[in-house]
């Protein structure tokens, strides 16, 4: 999965530091760090944020679902609170949140 960053200077920093980790320079425990640092995090979204960011963006149901590469039924689950999004389709959710539907283009 292609890392997203916090901002290019991050990025360069981010892999760096992945240099050092794989070569044994770093603890593990470090890396964590500048995951956390400069990795974009992953944020819990209510059912009323995803319908906002997905009208945000004026995209259907059925748009919003391709670009996310899930299923129409399972946005409308999302949307109704009968579902959570959850790992990619919440990662990728809180990056369209964050850059628009042109981040997972």
């Amino acid at each position: 999965m292609t890392k997203r960053y916090k901002s290019e200077a991050l990025a360069a920093v981010h892999e760096a530091a992945l240099g050092l980790d794989e070569t044994g320079v770093m603890p593990k425990r470090t890396m964590k760090e500048f995951d956390r640092m400069c990795l974009t995090p992953v944020e819990d979204l209510a059912p009323e944020e995803i319908r906002e960011i997905r009208l945000r963006e004026n995209a259907s149901q059925a748009v919003f679902a391709r670009y996310l590469n899930v299923t129409t039924g399972l946005v409308s689950q999302w949307e109704r609170g009968e579902k959570r999004p959850r790992g990619a389709s919440l990662k990728l959710l809180t990056l369209v949140a964050k850059n628009g539907l042109g981040a997972v283009a």
